[in-house]
């Protein structure tokens, strides 16, 4: 009897854990990850993020998820990313993010050598019309002086995109 006491405020524990994890997370629209393959990212490696907006009148904002870890030797990351839309438009940007402080010392959080940087994208946009979306990012590294980019850039573990309500 004492057992089975055990295994149900075990389980009763759980649930409650498990519900106050996901309720804390109120603004989350989407977030998804993509794992690199050998924590490897190759530039002709395109990741693709398909979501679905119902929601034209509030307000979101938009992150790229990086996960790094310590074989990362760059203290920026270039990227270029694409946004369809249902009608056919798409956004195209280039843009550079800093990974590390002039000491080095990666800018992400976590406590192991995987660190995570939560990056901006877009702030306080409206999507202009429902339906379904593609956020598409690739790396752009280069090396100083070199035309052609790094083949494969080391130490990217995993690529998110999230987009979360501003309210």
């Amino acid at each position: 009897m004492l057992k089975t006491i055990s295994k149900s405020k075990f389980i009763i524990g759980s649930l409650i854990a498990a519900v106050l994890f996901i309720s804390c997370d109120k603004k989350r629209v989407f977030d998804e990850y993509l794992s690199l393959t050998d924590q490897k990212w190759s530039k002709n490696n395109e990741l693709k993020f398909t979501f679905s907006v119902e929601d034209t009148l509030n307000q979101k904002n938009l992150f790229i998820n990086i996960r790094n870890n310590k074989d990362y030797g760059y203290s920026n990351l270039f990227v270029i990313t694409q946004i369809d839309f249902p009608d056919g438009n798409l956004v195209v940007d280039t843009l550079e993010y800093d990974m590390a402080d002039a000491t080095g010392k990666f800018l992400g959080e976590g406590f192991s050598d995987i660190k995570e940087s939560k990056l901006y994208y877009k702030e306080n946009i409206l999507f202009p019309t429902k339906g379904n979306y593609t956020f598409k990012i690739r790396q752009a590294m280069r090396k100083n002086g070199e035309v052609s980019g790094i083949e494969y850039l080391e130490g990217v573990t995993d690529v998110g995109f999230r987009i979360e309500k501003t309210k």
